[in-house]
Order: structure tokens, then C-alpha cells, then sequence
């Protein structure tokens, strides 16, 4: 009976010594690890990306990431830029060797499918392009050669206009079996595969999530933007990027909603907020940055160096040939880069070049802006002076 007493008083210290019992967290979590602490890694891409379900990854949550198969891509391209100045929309301006636009309709046309290929992910389900009625023809040829896989759609007046456009041109391509939509900005040509994956994946999870990075700079209020009223908290405040992904179902009452109260809403997940319903903030890049003023065009420039992103290439593995169909579609990409190399081509997809370009641009043209804007050098005389500043190189890009 002595032993016994013995082991009765010695149970509560023996808890000290056992494995913490695991805890259920009821709280809207990401299906990765928590963003505010989030790094980056040097793993390759493959590595970065085999947490999502590809062919040797092991899924640790209750739900697996199955691709795109469900999720149809909104590219917003009908604004017309008036804070660039310039003479024509921002997204048709060139960034590097193409306009703004390609960037996205790159991504979400080749690069992110030969991902999910490759992965064994269920590809995008249809890609739908904003744009104003106007501009359609020069891009006609782009969407033929997609068969289907991208499809037109007018813009609003207003942003809220333009995705109720876009999506309910998704439903009628889709025939209503789109659960999910997701909103990019042509504007953002920088977002990320990760990020893409990160959202979607969130958006599965709680029905709709949006892309965003904590708040760096501190936010002062004022009434009369003369006086400060006070200082908001930094700690709570996120700047919101693209895509912002939603259900189709939960978009369409929201819009039900915002029409018949009368609601000002001023972005996608606005409107499931209105709607009293949750929104995943998923944490993204800093460098996803939206091209909004000349000098965003330059910050741009010197990511895309940083990053050694590859051409802009759409339609890929395109054939090239004669006829008035492929000389339609040279006045928007240059089919010689199609090519096969034994013809004469580099045996790649058909590369961009920008529609809207007046002239060539001569050999000792150097690139200020992204308007245009240009200095010359003397490339005889001065061959190793430097005639104005050198574009911005941040040495640190992420957070």
C-alpha cells in the first residue's frame, strides 16, 4: 500500500516530462505558416513550390491543393493611367522589351499552366481580359490563338463596373461551374507563381483572401489634409495587392447588395466584407508593386533585372509561316522569333513587342522612363563617362 501512496504523489510532476498536447486553433489560418514571420527562402523554385501538391509533395493539411481547375483569372486592363502622363493607358507602356500588360497574360497564360503541368495541378479555367473596346483589335490576335482560353470584356465606369463585366463573362464561358475568381491588375506585372498559389490556396480555405504586405511607412489622419487628427496604428494596417480571390457565388450577392444599399466599396474583398463574411489577408511581396507613376516604370525595370526574368512569351511553341492571318498576328508579336531554328527562328514561342510603339529606337537611345522620355550619349566620344544618374538598384527587396 506504501508503493502506491509513492506513485500517487509523484504523477503531478511526472506531467512536466510528457510532450505538450497538441492544440486546435480555431482562428482563420493560411494552409502554410504564418505570414508576419514569413522569409525567404534559396531553395530553388521547384523546392519552393512542391509544398502545393506536386509530384513529391505530401500535403500536411486536411485539405490538398489541387490547382486552378475551379478558378477562373479577371485581368483588369480598361484604366486609362491619367497619374503617369503620358499619351497612352499604363498598361500598354513599355516595361523593359513589352507592355505592362504581357507581363500578366504571360503569367496567367503560359508560365503558371506549364507550372501546373508540371506538377500535377489542374491548370487555370479561363482567363478573361478587361479592356476597352477600342484597343480589342490590336489584341484580337492573341486571343485566337488561345482558342477559347481568353475572351474579351468591356469595362465599367468604375472598377466595381469592370469586374461585374468580367465576371459575369467568366460564368457564360464557364457555364457556371467557375467557383472561384480571381482579380489581377494589369498594372502589377510583378506578382509571383508563390503568391498566386499562397492566395488561391487561402481562398479555398475561407472563401475568399487577398494578397497584402504589412504597412512599412507610418499613416497620419487628417480631416482637412491641412492638420493631423492622429496617428493610425501601423501594426494594424496592411497595404492590399492583386489578384483577390472570391467565390463567384459570394461576388455576385455582394454586388446584389452594393447595388441596392447603395454601397462605396473600393476593391474586390470589399464587397464580402460588406457582406459580414471573412477574408484571409495572405501575405505577399513588397515587390509587387503597381506601376502607377514614371517612376514605378524604373523600380520595375530594376526588379525585373534583379529577378533575371526571362522574355515575355505568349502562344508558346507557335509556328510561325505566311498568310494574312500570321501577318495580323506579327502586329502584335514577332512571329520570326517562332520560328522553328532550322528555319531561321530561335524555336521559341512568339515573343511581344508592344502595338502601340511609333518608332525604333536608335542605337545610342538611352531608356529614362518608362514615358518615353530618352537621353542621348555620343557613343564615339564618351564611351566610358556616365552622362545622368543610374537607375535605382535596391539592394534589399524583400521585407
Amino acid at each position: 500500500m506504501l508503493w502506491l501512496n509513492s506513485l500517487l504523489l509523484l504523477l503531478p510532476f511526472s506531467a512536466a516530462f510528457l510532450p505538450p498536447a497538441a492544440h486546435t486553433n480555431n482562428a482563420v489560418t493560411s494552409t502554410r505558416s504564418s505570414g508576419v514571420g514569413k522569409t525567404s527562402s534559396s531553395s530553388s523554385l521547384q523546392g519552393e513550390f512542391s509544398k502545393w501538391g506536386g509530384p513529391d509533395s505530401s500535403s500536411s493539411s486536411g485539405d490538398e491543393f489541387t490547382g486552378f481547375g475551379s478558378t477562373g483569372f479577371l485581368i483588369l486592363a480598361g484604366g486609362t493611367g491619367s497619374r503617369m502622363k503620358a499619351n497612352m493607358p499604363k498598361q500598354f507602356m513599355t516595361l523593359r522589351s513589352c507592355p505592362v500588360l504581357h507581363y500578366s497574360l504571360h503569367l496567367f497564360l503560359e508560365k503558371l499552366p506549364a507550372y501546373c503541368t508540371a506538377n500535377g495541378l489542374s491548370p487555370p479555367a479561363q482567363v478573361v481580359l478587361v479592356m476597352d473596346p477600342k484597343y480589342q483589335p490590336d489584341y484580337q490576335p492573341i486571343v485566337d490563338k488561345y482558342n477559347g482560353k481568353l475572351v474579351f470584356a468591356n469595362p465599367g465606369k468604375e472598377r466595381q463596373g469592370s469586374v461585374e463585366n468580367g465576371l459575369n463573362k467568366l460564368v457564360d464561358m464557364t457555364d457556371g461551374n467557375c467557383e472561384y475568381v480571381a482579380v489581377h491588375d494589369s498594372a502589377r506585372p510583378l506578382v509571383t507563381i508563390p503568391e498566386i498559389l499562397d492566395v488561391v490556396s487561402d481562398a479555398q480555405t475561407v472563401g475568399a483572401a487577398v494578397l497584402g504586405v504589412p504597412c512599412k511607412a507610418t499613416i497620419k489622419e487628417s480631416a482637412d489634409g491641412t492638420l493631423v487628427q492622429r496617428t493610425i496604428p501601423r501594426e494594424r494596417l496592411w497595404e492590399v495587392h492583386t489578384p483577390q480571390v472570391v467565390k463567384v457565388e459570394a461576388l455576385l450577392r455582394g454586388f446584389d447588395k452594393v447595388e441596392r444599399e447603395n454601397l462605396e466599396v473600393t476593391d474586390d474583398v470589399s464587397i464580402i466584407e460588406a457582406l459580414g463574411e471573412p477574408v484571409k489577408l495572405t501575405r505577399g511581396e513588397y515587390t509587387n508593386l503597381k506601376i502607377t507613376t514614371p517612376e514605378d516604370m524604373d523600380v520595375a525595370t530594376a526588379i525585373l533585372a534583379d529577378r533575371g526574368e526571362e522574355e515575355i512569351v505568349l502562344v508558346g511553341g507557335g509556328g510561325g509561316g505566311s498568310g494574312s492571318e500570321n501577318d495580323d498576328f506579327a502586329a502584335v508579336v514577332d512571329l520570326a522569333s517562332s520560328l522553328p531554328s532550322s528555319s531561321g527562328g530561335d524555336g521559341g514561342g512568339a515573343k511581344l513587342v508592344n502595338p502601340f510603339a511609333k518608332k525604333a529606337k536608335r542605337a545610342d537611345e538611352k531608356l529614362y522612363n518608362g514615358l518615353g522620355e530618352v537621353r542621348y550619349e555620343d557613343v564615339d566620344a564618351v564611351k566610358n563617362k556616365r552622362l545622368f544618374p543610374a537607375k535605382p538598384t535596391p539592394s534589399k527587396w524583400r521585407e
